[in-house]
């Protein structure tokens, strides 16, 4: 089943019509710094509520509890859920995140001003995934437009901790039993349909010796002479990695990164503690269970012996990778399909070695699928990097694929 070319007209005009108020939502969205960390996200959410409340919709608010906001290391959050029943059928979510990375150095224009320029708009967050907010907010208004008949309900899940692991955002609305979905669209990246993406393992490693003068060495045992051991080790380790590949086109391999180290008293005092935070992607055909023990053993093996040293190892993250979840083709093929005619060139689907809040609704036994307001590939849109931008008409266009496939799937 396809659509008629009639509903097709109807959907392209209305958001041909809102192109101007759509924009000018996104750059409402972009101006409110929700900067995760520090993660005082509250006041985006009151935002945009009120930016979807002009819309006509009901937006409910959960704030969620201070100590959980607190033990994920942010200052607030609130998560917004929008309704809309069409008649009895599946309930369809569409998740976006309104955190984002700070904004960082060496931009050209201000990040938070969401300048546009030929046609494309800047600011922090303006991919990734503030212009999502949009895309779904529209595509369930094109519908409401219609006036055609569907069965269902369609939710808007907007959530501000993607950049700290989704926990008290998506996870917390399906764990509470706030929303209860079958199928599931997350923010997108670019064109293509997002079936896979990649797991991440954090892991801190906390080397413990002892102190002492650097005049007498020797009576102290050096943590950062253990910690160059557990550096080679993980390097060495890191070097196997490239002879294992993903299936899934648009990820290759697993990587590790060592991102962050910090130890010693001062330059004259054998140092008596050293950490390092480590971060290991996983492909998805990965068991996330295996790879942490593994590392688990070959940082205690590497320090086993050495005398006075000892070793701590803390997860910090595990965020499992995301595959194809059973029943989900349906939604590709419908995708894929709208986007190919939307877009004028073939669509597909691809993985992406990122991880995103997708994996939480996998999880679940969503049928689950990324696709949103992107360019042609993920590095175009500089996410996460200076003078981050959208190409607005690829933001209309993802909305009518987006409102196409929903009508399909819920007539």
């Amino acid at each position: 089943m396809t659509i008629d070319k009639a509903v097709a007209t109807a959907i392209h005009d209305f958001v041909t019509a809102e192109q101007r108020n759509m924009a000018g939502m996104l750059a409402e969205l972009v101006k409110v710094p929700s900067d995760n960390p520090p993660g005082d996200c509250a006041p985006h959410a009151k935002r945009a509520t009120a930016l979807l409340e002009q819309l006509g919709f009901t937006v409910e608010q959960h704030p969620v509890p201070a100590d959980l906001v607190q033990a994920n290391g942010m200052i607030t959050c609130t998560n917004l859920i929008v309704r809309k029943k069409f008649g009895e059928g599946p309930v369809v979510a569409m998740n976006a995140h309104g955190d984002v990375v700070p904004p960082g150095e060496g931009w050209s224009v201000d990040p938070f001003a969401a300048a546009v320029k030929d046609g494309v708009m800047y600011g922090r967050g303006v991919a990734v995934s503030k212009s999502d907010f949009v895309t779904y907010a529209y595509a369930l208004l094109a519908l409401q437009k219609l006036g055609k008949p569907i069965r269902g309900t369609i939710e808007l899940h907007l959530t501000y901790d993607e950049e700290v692991g989704g926990g008290i955002g998506p996870e917390w609305i399906l764990k509470t039993g706030l929303s209860k979905p079958d199928y599931a669209f997350s923010a997108g990246f670019s064109y293509a349909v997002t079936t896979a993406h990649n797991g991440c393992l954090h892991l801190e490693v906390i080397v413990n010796g002892l102190s002492a003068h650097a005049a007498r060495p020797d009576t102290g045992h050096d943590a950062l002479e253990a910690a160059n051991k557990v550096l080679t080790a993980l390097y060495a380790y890191r070097d196997t990695l490239s002879g294992t590949r993903s299936k899934v086109e648009g990820i290759t391999t697993p990587s590790l990164v060592v991102g962050l180290i910090k130890g010693g008293i001062n330059t004259n005092v054998v140092p008596d503690r050293v950490s390092l935070r480590l971060d290991r992607r996983m492909i998805p055909e990965e068991n996330p269970e295996q790879v942490e023990a593994g590392l688990r053993d070959l940082i205690a093996k590497t320090v086993q012996g050495l005398p006075g040293i000892s070793v701590q190892i803390n997860r910090v993250l595990l965020a499992r990778p995301f595959g194809d979840v059973p029943g989900v083709e349906k939604l590709i093929d419908m995708l894929t399909r709208h986007a190919t005619e939307v877009m004028g060139k073939p669509v597909g689907t691809e993985g992406i070695p990122l991880y995103t809040d997708a994996r939480h609704y996998s999880a679940a036994g969503v049928k689950t699928v990324l696709y949103g307001a992107g360019p042609r590939n993920l590095l175009e849109a500089n996410g996460h990097r200076a003078d981050e931008k959208l190409v607005l008409s690829d933001l209309y266009k993802a909305t009518e694929v987006v409102a196409r496939t929903l009508y399909e799937l819920l007539s």
